[in-house]
Order: structure tokens, then C-alpha cells, then sequence
């Protein structure tokens, strides 16, 4: 059982789900480039902690991908 398995009884997440699919690449990218700014503007003082949120960004957009309903609104296993 996922992450997201346990919200799949609302509709509103399903939607937003398929929306999101196949954006788990841009949503870690995105969350890269804000946290190498952030470690810039540290002086690299956080960088064992901004690591951490990179990798849980990119294991969530992952997940998002895997988890979204597919066109016919059928879940993927």
C-alpha cells in the first residue's frame, strides 16, 4: 500500500493525481534548483539537509507517477 492509497477515495485527488502524472520529473527539479539556492545562500551550512529533501522530492514524484490513475481512470498497480 502507497502513500497516496489511503486518499483514493476522493475524486479531488484522483484528479489531481492525473493531473500531476508525468510531472514527478518537473516537481524534483524544481525543488533542486530551490534548495541548491537556498544552500548558496547558506554558505553551504544545511547541505546534509537540503540533500535529504532532494532525494524525499524526487521518491514522492516517483511515487506520483507510479500511483496516478491511468487514462480510463483505472488505478496502476
Amino acid at each position: 500500500m502507497g502513500f497516496l492509497d489511503r486518499f483514493r477515495k476522493n475524486k479531488m485527488v484522483d484528479k489531481a493525481l492525473d493531473a500531476a502524472s508525468g510531472a514527478g520529473d518537473k516537481v524534483a527539479s524544481g525543488v533542486d534548483k530551490a534548495t541548491d539556492f537556498v544552500d548558496e545562500k547558506t554558505g553551504g551550512k544545511f547541505t546534509e539537509h537540503l540533500d535529504k529533501v532532494d532525494d524525499a522530492a524526487e521518491k514522492l514524484g516517483d511515487e506520483v507517477d507510479e500511483q496516478a490513475p491511468d487514462e480510463a481512470g483505472d488505478q496502476t498497480p
